[in-house]
């Protein structure tokens, strides 16, 4: 412990000799002794007390010591003393002190001058044990020793306590670490902040023993000298690079040109994130959202699309299977040309039909679906099934007549073709995987829509009108012309009461509906 308090000590001492040193002398090491030129003016006394004051003394004349103090190069006359155990007695009776004298040849001659003149430097000897050798540093890495005694060790074998070595890369600004000589070990700054401020370039804290850097700088990595902030006009925030610090962006910005502020990336515009159905992509400041585009709603996280909602004729929309499509009201079905439009459906031999005020003539317009045909004649108009397979040919073989349409098929060793065509089936195997069909089991074919009978076209409807119309007023004339040459002339039948008067529709024939009905009860029947 005693031995450890007197090492601290003497870091101490050394220290406050290395703050009132010169700058740049120079000085060698080897075993337990240290020799130092300074290279100040001094006069003999001067240089003596100089040299105790950190620590030594003026160093002890020989002729391998000034040598290897004394670099080459350097010339001039420096204060020593001789190895004489008179050499007081002698300078002090003669006023004369021992110096050497040194040419740039290097020669080296021993005098004596008058210990009041300034000669140009002087030589200082020390003694210390418990010495540390060279630090151990990676490839590439530079060592300088700084004795505590205030000067520069090169080519030196040993180093003594409070030896201060900086290890740097060539080239470098800032040193990679610092270390001190403390009882024969290297120990890496900072160390404790009694010695030599732990190493600090700056301070040191007294209470962490970690170094500190004044306003506007930050530590740099090596942990003991100070830079520049990089970091004190990043607009966000800052990161280490290595052995430095930059600015950094927070998430959906990035650094721009000068290096310190944040711009908002548009992810939108670089690369859309939102490529689900439905999705687009909204910029934000420093992020951005992924919505539901037009005719697009979300439903648990996902776009649906409900454009098709806004078109429907009856307004009913639902969803069948993820998708939403259009409904219609009771008595109707979705056109199978536009799923966004309802047609009349009836599922029986006849339905009421769809009537609707004409505000116009306020008559009332009445409808049927495809394949049935308006009926006036009963209170309630009433839509009746077209049976098509009686009207004209519609399949070449065998024709079914169905609700609202019919369907085509065809005899055994035939086969289908565009829906009403029957071909002979030449291929054994084809056959047998099932083209023909027998009476009982027909090959089906799609529902065909229901074929409008000749016999009520436009034209057709045109055509009775005009002609009853012309046998009216032919009629007109006729009766006209018999009162005028018979006199009065009565028509008393006219006036029945029993009479039924009919009016003009889309088709009035009970006997098309009395046979349509017959056939299609007799077709029933067989197929029971």
């Amino acid at each position: 412990m005693i031995r450890s308090s007197n090492a601290l000590l003497v870091c101490v001492i050394f220290l406050c000799g290395l703050e009132e040193a010169v700058l740049s002398p120079r000085g060698h090491c080897t075993g337990s002794q240290c020799f130092a030129l300074f290279q100040e003016s001094e006069d003999f006394q001067g240089a003596q007390k100089r040299c105790k004051d950190s620590g030594g003394h003026l160093l002890k004349f020989t002729l391998n010591n000034v040598l290897t103090v004394l670099p080459g190069g350097v010339s001039g006359s420096y204060w020593l003393e001789l190895h004489t155990n008179d050499k007081i007695t002698e300078e002090a009776a003669f006023q004369q002190c021992s110096c050497v004298s040194v040419s740039m040849e290097q020669n080296v001659t021993v005098q004596r001058e008058p210990c009041s003149d300034n000669l140009d430097g002087f030589l200082c000897q020390y003694t210390s044990e418990e010495q540390c050798g060279s630090l151990q540093a990676g490839g590439g890495i530079q060592v300088r020793y700084t004795a505590p005694m205030g000067f520069d060790l090169t080519d030196s074998e040993t180093f003594p306590p409070g030896t201060i070595a900086v290890a740097e890369k060539a080239g470098a600004v800032f040193p990679d670490s610092k270390h001190v000589c403390f009882m024969t070990a290297w120990t890496k700054a900072p160390w404790t902040c009694e010695v030599f401020r732990g190493g600090c370039e700056h301070d040191c804290n007294s209470t962490t023993h970690d170094c500190i850097c004044p306003l506007g700088q930050t530590l740099h990595p090596n942990r003991i000298t100070c830079a520049a902030d990089p970091c004190a006009n990043c607009a966000q925030g800052c990161q280490q690079v290595g052995d430095t610090r930059a600015c950094k962006c927070n998430h959906g910005y990035r650094l721009a040109k000068d290096g310190m502020g944040c711009e908002d990336v548009d992810e939108c515009a670089e690369e859309n994130p939102c490529t689900e159905d439905g999705e687009e992509c909204d910029n934000t400041v420093g992020d951005f959202e992924c919505r539901c585009g037009d005719g697009f709603e979300e439903e648990d996280g996902v776009c649906v699309d409900v454009s098709i909602c806004q078109r429907c004729e009856h307004m009913l929309c639902d969803k069948v299977n993820e998708v939403y499509e259009c409904m219609c009201r009771k008595g109707f079905r979705v056109s199978p040309a536009d799923s966004t439009r309802c047609v009349m459906t009836c599922t029986e031999a006849h339905c009421p039909a769809s009537c609707v005020l004409n505000h116009e003539n306020k008559l009332h317009q009445c409808f049927c679906p495809d394949g049935y045909i308006i009926d006036m004649d009963t209170s309630t108009p009433t839509c009746y099934d077209i049976n098509e397979c009686e009207l004209e040919r519609q399949c070449e073989h065998k024709c079914e007549n169905l609700f609202g349409g019919y369907r085509c098929s065809c005899d055994e060793g035939f086969k289908l073709h565009k829906g009403y065509m029957c071909v002979a089936i030449e291929d054994e195997e084809e056959a047998e995987e099932g083209s023909g069909s027998t009476a009982v089991y027909p090959t089906p074919a799609g529902i065909h829509p229901p074929a409008v009978p000749s016999y009520i076209k436009t034209g057709s409807i045109l055509g009775i009108s005009v002609s009853i119309l012309l046998a009216a007023a032919l009629l007109f004339f006729l009766i006209q012309h018999s009162v005028k040459r018979c006199g009065s002339f009565q028509l008393p039948s006219i006036k029945h009461s029993n009479l039924d008067i009919f009016y003009l529709q889309q088709v009035t024939t009970d006997t098309y509906k009395r046979l349509s009905f017959d056939k299609q009860f007799k077709n029933d029947a067989q197929i029971l």
